[in-house]
């Protein structure tokens, strides 16, 4: 027997018909849409993470080491999307009060959260085992993010602070990852920028939704009512800060062991797009757009601008000499 939707779930379209609301305003309902929705291949942006250590230590032109590194972004696209099928359907009822997570295919009920638990755990099962197939090092480094990913959506993200540095420890398991598909050595310094740059984006993810939920962001999100605005503002200063220290010694550093030939200074020039491209995004966070750092990526052409020169001239120091 088909269960009849509240009337804020569901509405008439004919007689003796229900149409439910879609994933996102403007949008078709289905199956298939649904599906691809909750994957949510936008944010697969993130798992460029995996690149990182392998184009700093200059081996994406191997053939073997590309081929693991592209290999291990691919696994991170399955099990990232595995974890959203998981999160939406625990989180199904508290993105009802989010005005755009409500748009969610599990939380808007185009997708069943029976459906999404499956899907979810098969997605998990792939990835883990075809990082096995790697190697048992990318497996752990895979089983650790989907550890904390579960820790963080039966626990952590009702915990002040534990919630930060879990999200933000899913970026820095990805860009560990690809140090360890393409089997090269990770620096210290390259965990610290890693580390608190992605604390300065889920920092600003959370201001974003500090702002934009106002009174009903404890209902959202368990955390958001235990910080203060001033608070979140001080921890995004304070891990760009750091990202940026760690980035100006590690590329003086690279100019000291390569100045001899001169080849250091692309590094040191890589500076400046870089410094730029993090107060860029403080910025968009400042006027409310942090909620979805994906979206700030893909759609901010100055950030994008800021990125492509850092690119290009880290790219001129790793590669050019």
């Amino acid at each position: 027997m088909s269960k009849v939707l509240p009337s804020s779930a569901a509405r008439p379209d004919g007689p003796g018909r229900l149409r439910r609301p879609s994933a996102e305003p403007g949008r078709e309902p289905g199956v298939a849409g649904a599906l691809v929705r909750t994957a949510r291949p936008k944010q697969w942006v993130k798992n460029v993470l995996v690149f990182a250590a392998p184009g700093a230590a200059g081996v994406l032109t191997h053939g073997a080491a590309l081929a693991r590194t592209l290999a291990a972004f691919g696994i991170f696209c399955v099990v990232a999307s595995g974890t959203y099928f998981l999160n939406d359907t625990m989180d199904a009822q508290a993105d009802g009060h989010h005005p755009t997570k409500r748009h969610r295919p599990i939380a808007s009920g185009a997708l069943s959260r029976p459906a999404g638990l499956v899907i979810g755990v098969i997605l998990l099962g792939a990835g883990l085992g075809a990082s096995l197939a790697l190697g048992w090092h990318l497996a752990v480094v895979i089983g650790s993010y989907v550890a904390v990913q579960f820790a963080y959506s039966l626990r952590l993200k009702r915990e002040p602070i534990f919630d930060l540095g879990a999200v933000a420890a899913g970026f820095v398991l990805r860009a560990i990852a690809g140090g360890v598909a393409a089997r090269v050595p990770i620096s210290e310094w390259f965990l610290i920028v890693a580390m608190f740059g992605s604390l300065m984006m889920v920092t600003g993810k959370r201001m974003a939704e500090h702002d934009q939920l106002g009174d009903a962001r404890g209902s959202h999100r368990a955390t958001l009512s235990a910080y203060s605005e001033a608070f979140l503002r001080g921890v995004l200063i304070i891990a760009a800060s750091v990202a940026v220290t760690a980035y100006c010694l590690w590329a003086f550093e690279k100019q000291a062991a390569l100045g001899v030939h001169g080849d250091g200074i692309w590094y040191q020039l890589s500076i400046v797009p870089f410094v730029l491209a993090i107060l860029r995004y403080a910025f968009m966070v400042d006027t409310g757009h942090g909620g979805r750092p994906e979206d700030v990526v893909l759609s901010d052409r100055a950030l994008q601008l800021a990125g492509a020169v850092w690119v290009g001239l880290f790219a001129l120091g790793v590669y050019a000499h």
